[in-house]
């Protein structure tokens, strides 16, 4: 089966109000495909799923050591986070290592996503800066690679060294040369792949320290997003309540359009998740299913219930509908 498989459905009372399709690959550490729905050859941007990937060069080319980087700092390398004052601190501190300020970002201001840091901002009359971003750890870790090679200050450039670092690790981890790239709404590149692609390097993550620098570099990249997933996103969001709800053994990671990605170091498992219309709470409601079926999540815990059934509940608090999971999919 090639064409999309009906994932999600939404139903208010007793009527199917709309569903989300998607594909979903599972691969094991050597690479192979265990699991699939719909098609697993789909040519897609990951998106911010791929921190992870983009981040190994940091660690490998020695820069997170030289610059004495924590497990903080590497689990903000790998983060879309919400602007909130946990990170944008950790966010600044790095840079003022590093001798920089928020115009060295490369990525553009944004609104924070956390509530209190946004109301600070509007209560000062100031606005959102660059590390607000929600990729300014990413491109803190770009900046410190880029520092450590010598590099020049446009290290978004796809012929810049960190970008050519990047992709290196991502085509050796992926197993496929990539079919091109877009533009990431943080103005880095984002490389295509296919989904088995990203399933396989999840899987190649989840397998870490293998004796190699890549595998050792893995490792500490997934092993620093299990100890703070408050970093990795934050309070609300579906990486950070899922990745506690898992007692931190499972590294998850979402991407803008409706990509997810898991990471499984004790079942040796490598999960790629994508949504053919975009919709985060599919996204979300799928990653879910299949973190149960593999046998890492509870489906009772709240932070589960909350993405495969919600409920779905209208202004005044009523329950008017409820997702779930369509019997296609996970069967």
């Amino acid at each position: 089966m090639t064409q999309a498989v009906n994932m999600v459905e939404i139903w208010r009372g007793p009527v199917l109000e709309s569903q989300h399709m998607g594909h979903a690959v599972v691969c094991d550490t050597s690479g192979a495909v265990v699991d699939m729905w719909g098609d697993p050859e789909l040519v897609m941007l990951p998106r911010s799923s791929s921190k992870m990937l983009q981040a190994l060069p940091l660690i490998e080319s020695g820069a997170a050591d030289a610059f004495g980087l924590g497990t903080e700092q590497l689990a903000l390398a790998c983060a879309s986070h919400n602007g909130a004052a946990i990170h944008t601190d950790l966010v600044k501190t790095w840079l003022g290592e590093l001798g920089l300020d928020d115009d060295a970002f490369r990525c553009g201001p944004q609104e924070p996503s956390d509530l209190p840091a946004r109301n600070g901002l509007i209560t000062a009359g100031e606005a959102p800066c660059r590390c607000h971003n929600n990729c300014s750890g990413k491109h803190s870790g770009f900046l410190t690679l880029g520092q450590h090679l010598g590099a020049g200050p446009e290290y978004v450039e796809i012929d810049h060294p960190v970008q050519r670092a990047v992709l290196e690790a991502y085509e050796d981890m992926t197993g496929i040369t990539s079919p091109g790239f877009g533009v990431d709404g943080c103005s880095a590149p984002n490389h295509a792949t296919t989904l088995t692609g990203l399933a396989r390097a999840m899987a190649r993550m989840a397998k870490g320290d293998d004796g190699t620098a890549r595998g050792k570099a893995a490792a500490r990249l997934v092993d620093a997003m299990r100890a703070h997933p408050d970093l990795v996103a934050g309070e609300g969001r579906a990486c950070t309540e899922l990745m506690r709800a898992m007692d931190h053994k499972v590294a998850i990671k979402t991407g803008a359009e409706a990509v997810f990605v898991a990471i499984l170091p004790e079942q040796e498992l490598g999960i790629a998740v994508k949504i053919v219309d975009g919709g985060t709470r599919a996204a979300e409601c799928a990653i879910a299913g299949l973190l149960v079926k593999y046998g890492v999540l509870d489906a009772a815990h709240p932070a589960a219930v909350k993405r495969l059934t919600g409920p779905i509940t209208n202004w005044d608090g009523k329950e008017t509908g409820k997702m779930q999971l369509s019997s296609r999919f996970l069967s």
